[in-house]
C-alpha cells in the first residue's frame, strides 16, 4: 500500500472524469486518433494537463482495440445479399485483413428502418471498434450516422453526395469508358447501356464513363435503359432498349449480373451475340465465365476492395490517417464482344 501523504499516479479514469468523456473516448484522444470531436479533444488535453497525467506505454498501445470486432454494414434487407458473389468476395477480403489484425468480423444489414436502429445501437454502444460501410444509396442516412459517429468509419465505395474522408473504391468511370470505348473500336455505332441504380455513386460514375466514351467519339449517347444490378433488372432494361432501339448494335451492361440478364433477352428475341449486338459487362464474376456466350466485362478486384477497406479501418483503429484508395480495373474480352 502506498504511504499516507504519497500521491498517487493520476489514472486515465481520472481523466476522463475530469473531462467528462467516457474512458475510450480519452484513450483515443491519448492516441491522436482523427475521429474525435475537437470539443472532446480539447476537455481531455486540458484534464491531462491538469492532472499531470503520464501515459502507460503498454496500455497505450492497446488502448484503441476495446471491443477486437470491426462491423461490415451492407445497406441491404435481404440476408441473402451474403451470398451474392459480390459481397461474398468482399467478404472473404475483409475477413483476411480483418484476421491479420486480430479482429473479428461482424456482418450487419441495414437498409431497413428496424436495421438502421440496429446499426445506430451499435455505434452509440461502441460494440465494434470501428465501421465499414457498404452500398450506400443517395440520401441513406448511415452517412450521416457515419458523420456524428466517435468510431472510425470506412467506406467501401464512394457514396453519392460530398467525399468522405476514408474510402477505397475502384476506377468505375475508367472501367466503363473503356469497355465502351472496346465496343466502338470494334466497329459499333449505336451502342447503348444498361445503368445500375442511378442512385448510387457506382451507378452514376460507370453511366459517366459510357457517356464519356460516347461524346470523345463524336456520338450521342443514348437513352440509358436503367436496371437494378440484378439479372431480371438486366433482362426487362435489355427488351425495353430493343423495343425503343431495335438498330442497336452494342451494350455495356453496368455490372455482370446485368448483362446475363441482357444476353437472355437477346437470344429470346432471336438476336445473335455477338454478330448482332455485341455485350459487355462489369465486375468479372463467375457468371460471365459460364455465360453464353462468354462474357466480355471489365474486372474489378473485388476481393482487393474488401481487403483495403478493413487494412484501411484497421490503420485508424490504430490511430493512423490513410488516404483515400481508387483500384485500377481492366478490360478481359471474351466471346461476346
Amino acid at each position: 500500500m502506498a504511504a499516507d501523504g504519497v500521491s498517487r499516479r493520476p489514472t486515465l479514469e481520472a481523466v476522463a472524469e475530469l473531462a467528462g468523456v467516457s474512458r475510450s473516448v480519452a484513450s483515443r484522444v491519448l492516441n491522436d486518433a482523427p475521429y474525435v470531436s475537437r470539443v472532446k479533444r480539447q476537455a481531455v488535453e486540458r484534464a491531462v494537463r491538469q492532472l499531470g497525467y503520464v501515459p502507460n506505454p503498454r496500455a497505450r498501445a492497446l488502448a484503441t482495440r476495446q471491443t477486437g470486432a470491426a462491423a461490415l454494414v451492407i445497406s441491404g434487407e435481404d440476408p441473402s445479399i451474403f451470398a451474392d458473389p459480390f459481397f461474398a468476395q468482399v467478404i472473404v477480403g475483409a475477413s483476411a485483413a480483418l484476421e491479420e489484425a486480430d479482429l473479428h468480423l461482424m456482418l450487419c444489414l441495414a437498409a431497413s428502418a428496424r436495421g438502421r436502429e440496429r446499426v445506430a445501437a451499435l455505434l452509440r454502444s461502441r460494440g465494434a471498434d470501428g465501421v465499414m460501410l457498404m452500398a450506400l444509396r443517395e440520401g441513406d442516412p448511415l452517412v450521416r450516422m457515419a458523420q456524428e459517429a466517435e468510431l472510425p468509419v470506412v467506406f467501401g465505395g464512394r457514396p453519392v453526395g460530398p467525399v468522405p474522408r476514408w474510402y477505397v473504391d475502384v476506377d468505375n468511370v475508367g472501367g466503363a469508358r473503356e469497355a465502351t470505348e472496346y465496343l466502338l473500336a470494334r466497329g459499333r455505332t449505336r451502342v447503348a447501356v444498361i445503368c445500375g441504380r442511378l442512385d448510387t455513386e457506382a451507378g452514376r460514375a460507370r453511366h459517366r464513363g459510357y457517356r464519356d466514351a460516347m461524346l470523345a467519339a463524336g456520338l450521342t449517347p443514348l437513352p440509358p435503359g436503367e436496371g437494378d444490378f440484378t439479372e431480371s433488372g438486366g433482362a426487362a432494361a435489355m427488351a425495353a432498349l430493343l423495343a425503343e432501339l431495335p438498330d442497336l448494335d452494342g451494350v455495356f451492361a453496368a455490372n455482370d449480373n446485368m448483362a446475363a440478364g441482357a444476353l437472355r433477352t437477346l437470344r429470346e428475341s432471336g438476336r445473335l451475340v455477338p454478330a448482332d449486338v455485341a455485350v459487355v459487362g462489369f465486375d468479372d464474376l463467375a457468371v460471365a465465365r459460364i455465360a453464353d456466350p462468354p462474357l466480355s466485362t471489365v474486372h474489378q478486384p473485388i476481393t482487393a476492395l474488401g481487403r483495403e477497406t478493413a487494412r484501411m479501418l484497421v490503420a485508424l483503429i490504430d490511430g493512423q490517417d490513410p488516404t483515400p484508395l481508387i483500384l485500377p480495373t481492366r478490360l478481359v474480352v471474351r466471346a461476346s464482344a
